[in-house]
């Protein structure tokens, strides 16, 4: 029985979404919890840490973005095609590489979140911004998966 091309491409979606909530729930866990600890000694910093404990949320929302555009694009573009022998399991490495991309970027800018974290007590929150920027860098990975994804998907002709 041969392996449905729309199945393997909407598990390789499905692969990235897991990866990327993942990734959210991950860092998100690593800056809460170091935001937890910090308000101990700072309560004043709650909005500080709100800000930084959200930001590897973001991971979520582009896999779930990603998931959208397989089942909106790549799924009838898969229909259409004559013979999509090997692009189902192209759209599903793609799935595994985004989900990877999501998944760890999420874990490691939670824990350069908890960094900047941190520091707020001790610099009274002036380390925000710079926690912030230096969040972004791991925030970049995350939307270069999603722009590598969109682009390999076009690629393919997928999208």
């Amino acid at each position: 029985m041969p392996i449905d091309t729309a199945s393997l491409a909407t598990l390789g979606g499905g692969i990235a979404l897991a990866g990327g909530l993942a990734g959210s729930s991950l860092g998100i866990a690593v800056s809460g919890a170091a935001g937890a600890a910090m308000l101990g000694q700072d309560p004043k910093q709650l909005r500080n840490v709100i800000i930084l404990a959200a930001l590897p949320m973001s991971r979520a929302f582009y896999a779930f973005i990603f998931l959208i555009l397989i089942v909106t694009t790549s799924l009838p573009a898969l229909a259409a095609m004559p013979d999509p022998a090997g692009a189902g399991f192209s759209v599903f490495g793609i799935g595994v590489m985004a989900g990877m991309a999501f998944g760890v970027s999420g874990a490691f800018q939670g824990a350069v979140c908890a960094a900047g974290i941190c520091g707020l007590s001790k610099t009274g929150g002036r380390n925000l911004t710079n926690a912030i920027m230096l969040a972004v860098f791991v925030e970049l990975l995350a939307v270069l998966g999603l722009v590598f994804s969109i682009m390999a998907l076009s690629m393919l002709g997928l999208m």
